[in-house]
């Protein structure tokens, strides 16, 4: 079985198939977020700290930061915030950048083995990050597309991923240190998106046997309910195959539809953790608190 393994300091996340699913925050990100993106460009990173405090007590797995602010300088930006992180939390980072320079910038001062976000099947793209996560021995995200876009065909997709995987494997990084982002696209436009993303994630499982991601909050654009939807796709993503995801931990539906997806698929032995989760403690005190009680009374009898 293929495991991803990233790392902090002091922390080891293994991505797998054979493993829990993988909860990557989303938060740390200012794209759509100007009170965030403004703090960010000014020195303020009181809201970055909260947000990874507050997505790792939600139960995030690893963060992913992102510092993609327009008109900033977005590698040291984004080197302050992934040091910020690391000094409050112990868990993996996703460094989150279309930047070349942002992205070394960022592994220069990361601790640990981190995973980059992102690669896409572009050659030039491809000749200048892969080198790079190659040098500071990261594990790399690889997005489904390349110069002639994202295409609606899922075969498609799949030999994008499959160039990368391959291209990868000649700058020396194992396949198991390519988890690979199929590409969610929005369902209420593209009916059939869900169904893409499936038939996509079981064939890189099954073909490539690669381990996948994806920002999962996209399948529900412009929709109703969209943490409604996000559970429901998570869970069936997770049975074709899907490793980790990019989403918010913060929604208690969306949690909830994971760690129960996690039983299903037996990553979960004995349902510990959803024992541990969701087992109503204040019945449970009250029930030996009454036998405490009854024993007493017999003993003072």
């Amino acid at each position: 079985m293929t495991v991803t393994v990233v790392s902090s300091a002091t922390k080891e996340v293994r991505i797998g198939f054979d493993q829990p699913f993988v909860i990557i925050g989303e938060r740390i990100n200012p794209t759509g977020r100007k009170i965030l993106a403004e703090e960010m460009k000014n020195g303020d990173y009181s809201r970055v700290e909260a947000d990874a405090l507050a997505q790792v007590l939600a139960g995030a797995h690893m963060l992913d930061v992102n510092a993609g602010i327009p008109l900033a300088d977005e590698p040291a930006i984004l080197a302050k915030a992934i040091q910020l992180v690391q000094s409050v939390t112990d868990v993996p980072i996703s460094i989150d950048s279309s930047i070349v320079a942002a992205l070394e910038s960022g592994l220069a001062v990361y601790q640990g083995k981190a995973l980059v976000n992102s690669v896409t099947g572009e050659d030039d793209r491809l000749e200048t990050v892969l080198p790079l996560v190659a040098k500071y021995n990261a594990a790399v995200v690889a997005i489904s597309n390349d110069e002639t876009g994202i295409s609606e065909d899922p075969d498609v997709r799949f030999a994008v991923a499959k160039k990368i995987v391959e291209r990868a494997a000649d700058y020396g990084i194992p396949h198991s240190d390519v988890v690979v982002d199929p590409l969610v696209m929005p369902i209420g436009a593209i009916n059939s998106a869900g169904k893409q993303v499936m038939h996509i994630v079981k064939r890189l499982r099954e073909e490539l046997h690669v381990n996948t991601t994806c920002g999962a909050s996209n399948v529900s654009f412009g929709l109703p309910n969209r943490n409604g939807i996000n559970a429901a796709f998570l869970t069936m993503a997770i049975s074709s195959g899907m490793t980790s995801a990019i989403t918010s931990p913060l929604h208690a539906e969306v949690m909830q539809a994971v760690m129960g997806a996690n039983v299903m698929m037996g990553h979960d032995p004995n349902c510990a953790n959803w024992i541990k989760k969701y087992r109503e403690p204040s019945a449970d005190g009250e029930e030996r608190g009454a036998r405490a009680g009854r024993k007493r009374r017999r003993r003072s009898a």
